[in-house]
């Protein structure tokens, strides 16, 4: 359930360890949902974008 959980932008980029600003040009490759002026990512798919990052 924990990776249906919709997260900000804010939550994201601390959930990444990355900062605002490079989340911003990572909304090219990661999906998220646009409510108004809300910008909220699933869980699962930044899980998903991170798994094809993995270096095999």
């Amino acid at each position: 359930m924990n990776e249906d959980r919709l997260l900000t932008k804010e939550e994201a980029a601390k959930y990444l360890r990355i900062s605002r600003a490079t989340l911003g040009r990572l909304m090219k490759e990661i999906p998220y949902i646009k409510l108004g002026r809300r910008v909220l990512f699933k869980m699962s798919d930044i899980d998903k974008y991170l798994e094809s990052k993995k270096v095999k």
